[in-house]
């Protein structure tokens, strides 16, 4: 189906038209519509078109309502102030324009004219080593961002750049040879190894290959032998090392599964992935003169990025000793997303402290030609998980939150709460509400703030009934669905002839901003802005609730139009959380 107009890009339109017919000599003229507290809509556009053509701004808004087309969609228009417009628009034509958008299996939402290919670098943990909260974000930002996008009609290739190569892995595997059965599973017939499990293997291992490299020299020399072994491809440590590899990918999968989120395995491209590429992105720089050999190491210098004491800051591609610093594999991944994947945009959701890495990594880019005019390096920079304390989030012992740990109490949380409001459901369907609330109150706190910013991980607000939580979205959504099985035998039906009370009217506007919504979300990377939207849909809905009676309307029309309302409403917040990662039951 054909995207819908929105009620806005209706007004635009209409208003634009009759100021080219006013001001001919003007061109096309951007009214400056906006919605307004005093009408429906307030258009500014005339004040400062009148001040560049030196006449009076009331006089042109009178000639523009003048021009404008009387009828169907626009009820009354106010010329105010020094030469405003205030706008409002008929009942028919709010109704009229939702029903069309409930037409639609999109609600309306477009798809992007000219739709390109993003590469999204989301997800990134490390092998070997457990996923704590600063996993968080990156993992939920992404998540959401990516499904904008595809619902946007952007071909997207997902990229998790997992730390799976470097020094350790050495310490790791020669441990391994040396103890060859720390990694076995349970015996063949017996259950599957979980995730816990599988992380439980790892840190056993991880701590007694470190005490025996700090403690052994004989060992430690065997170790690093080993690092040059993985490197050099042999064939002994590569298995042992796609052993890590695989029992980190069981535990990663556990704990994304916990998060509702999914990671396809062919999207996992870790640092080992980009290793033969090394040595030529070093040599293709190094020819082409971007990075130069500074006291042996290969790097890149900029004018603006100076140390403490002024003195230049390079990103050193290759050190002295030969070894590849991040920046290679970084220049690597990018050489492979531009020319092989034919990325149109590169996107990272990266923590903001490496900010100046991802500059410093780009600019050479560009500077080798890999990153040109046509393509886009975007970092989406988040911002740190605090406590309550507005600190960093850590353990009462001072160590980094475990992520497991926090998704566990989450639904545990959620679960006293689902518990209380429950009163059809079993112990099972409990458990499974409570997963549904519990992770998504975690990833509604997050993409509720805009991502550059910090916040605070406060469980208590987040599974709370009151205030912007994904609670209170999915309770509106439940008690619509409520509504909706209370009907009997009326529907849902669009009655356009019918006057709509206020609270009926605000909802229906903003409703009917919802596909502009999404491609702007879409278009800056900012689920925030879809958050915000939805819970000012879930407050408009309540007052509608507590104003509007919709079972007990004053008549068969009425009724049917106000579950109109509601049903448009459900669909609306169903797709708008499904963009952010979360789950709407239909019962709570």
């Amino acid at each position: 189906m054909a995207s819908v107009p929105s009620l806005a890009s209706t007004l635009d339109q209409r208003i634009t038209d009759a100021l080219s017919a006013a001001v001919p000599e003007a061109g096309v003229v951007d009214p400056l519509l906006r919605r307004s507290d005093r009408a429906d809509f307030q258009a500014n556009g005339m004040l400062a078109l009148a001040k560049k053509l030196k006449g009076n701004p009331r006089e042109l808004a009178a000639k523009v309502v003048e021009g404008l087309p009387a009828g169907d969609v626009i009820k009354d228009v106010e010329v105010s102030g020094p030469g405003f417009l205030n706008i409002t628009v008929a009942d028919g034509a709010i109704t009229r324009t939702l029903a069309a958008r409930a037409a639609d299996d999109r609600l309306g939402v477009p798809f992007k004219e000219r739709p390109g290919t993003t590469v999204v670098d989301w997800a990134q943990p490390n092998v070997a080593k457990e996923m704590h909260v600063g996993h968080l974000r990156n993992t939920v930002i992404g998540n959401s961002v990516v499904r904008l996008l595809e619902f946007t009609g952007e071909k997207v290739v997902s990229r998790h750049h997992i730390g799976d190569w470097g020094t350790q892995f050495g310490m790791l595997i020669q441990f391994l040879i040396e103890h060859p059965h720390e990694l076995d599973h349970k015996a063949e017939g017996e259950d599957a190894v979980s995730g816990e499990e599988a992380m439980s293997n790892l840190n056993r291992l991880y701590k007694a290959s470190r005490a025996l490299f700090d403690s052994d020299e004989e060992f430690k020399a065997r170790a690093r032998r080993r690092v040059v072994d993985l490197q050099a491809g042999d064939e002994e440590t590569l298995a042992l090392w796609q052993k890590f590899v695989d029992e980190s990918k069981i535990y990663f999968y556990s704990v994304f599964d916990k998060l509702d989120v999914e990671i396809r395995d062919e999207d996992i491209v870790g640092e080992s992935g980009y290793n033969d590429m090394l040595a030529e992105t070093c040599r293709m720089l190094e020819e082409s003169g971007v990075a130069v050999r500074s006291e042996g190491a290969l790097c890149v210098f900029f004018d603006d990025v100076k140390g403490p004491e002024g003195n230049p800051v390079p990103l050193i591609v290759q050190k002295s000793d030969g070894g590849f610093g991040y920046a290679a594999t970084d220049l690597s991944a990018i050489r492979d997303r531009v020319f092989n994947l034919k990325a149109d945009t590169l996107l990272y959701v990266v923590d903001s402290r490496q900010s100046l890495h991802f500059k410093m990594v780009f600019e050479t880019a560009r500077r080798a030609g890999w990153l040109t005019e046509g393509t886009a390096a975007v970092q989406l920079g988040f911002g740190t998980v605090l406590g309550k304390d507005g600190k960093p989030f850590k353990t009462r012992e001072g160590e980094t939150v475990r992520l497991v740990d926090l998704l566990d109490e989450a639904i545990e949380r959620a679960g006293a709460v689902v518990r209380e409001k429950a009163r059809d459901l079993s112990e099972e369907e409990i458990a499974e509400r409570a997963a549904q609330v519990g992770i998504g109150a975690v990833k509604y706190a997050d993409l509720s703030t805009s991502a550059a910013r910090d916040y605070k991980f406060d469980l208590d607000q987040m599974v709370s009934l009151n205030g912007d939580t994904s609670v209170y979205l999915q309770y509106a959504y439940a008690r619509i669905q409520s509504i909706l099985r209370k009907a009997g035998e009326a529907g849902p039906v669009a009655h356009p002839e019918l006057a709509l009370a206020p609270a009926e009217r605000a909802l229906g506007l903003h409703l009917d901003q919802f596909a502009a919504t999404v491609a702007e979300a879409a278009g800056e990377y900012a689920p925030h802005k879809l958050a915000g939207y939805l819970y000012q849909l879930a407050s408009l809905y309540t007052t509608f609730y507590d104003q509007c009676p919709v079972l007990k309307a004053e008549s068969a029309e009425a009724v049917e139009n106000r579950l109109f309302l509601c049903g448009l409403t459900a669909r609306t917040l169903h797709q708008g959380m499904a963009l952010l990662g979360i789950r709407t039951p239909e019962r709570l």
